[in-house]
């Protein structure tokens, strides 16, 4: 069996999400770039583009979470609190949080954007939650630069798509999966 090295798995684990083998799931386009499926386990769904395959070494990362058991703003709430908590956990650093308010056609959502630095590599995961339907989901984009001082770079491209990563995975409808 092989797992990612995503730092996001292991934070998502101590959730309780149950694990288990899945099948193929159909891409899923974000920002412009085709994201194809290459791991699964219950309700954790990763996807890579085409010319990533590798998942102990990639650099662009989609995931899709479920959480059947979030059924309302307040279970999102409380899962996207969860969520900080173990990226914070997991030695996260917090670049930032936003949460939109419920309004009359559309459920409230969340933004959690964070740095796991590694001795090999940064990674920064965007992390939105928002409900699909009656149940919750997160999006997490994750772009990871290797090298042993990756922490200017990771300024950099921060400062540089930062702000497009954000409105695009904000706007982004639920793939199906």
């Amino acid at each position: 069996m092989v797992l990612t090295t995503s730092i996001i798995l292991p934070a998502l684990l101590t959730l309780g999400l149950p694990i288990q083998a899945g099948k193929a799931k159909p891409p899923v386009k974000f920002n412009n770039v085709q994201y194809v499926h290459r791991y699964s386990k219950g309700n954790l769904h990763e996807y890579t583009p085409k010319n990533q395959s590798d998942l102990k070494k990639w650099t662009d990362m989609f995931t899709i979470n479920d959480y059947p058991q979030v059924k309302d703003g307040e279970g999102l709430a409380s899962i996207a609190n969860a969520v900080l908590e173990n990226y914070k956990g997991a030695k996260a650093m917090v670049v930032r949080t936003d949460s939109k308010p419920r309004t009359a056609t559309k459920p409230a959502e969340h933004l959690i954007v964070v740095l796991f630095p590694q001795p090999t590599f940064i990674e920064a995961a965007f992390t939105r939650l928002v409900m699909n339907g009656k149940q919750g989901a997160s999006l997490v984009y994750s772009h990871r630069i290797y090298g042993t001082k990756a922490g200017d770079a990771m300024s950099t491209w921060l400062k540089s798509n930062g702000e497009k990563i954000d409105k695009a995975l904000m706007a982004m409808p639920v793939p199906k999966h």
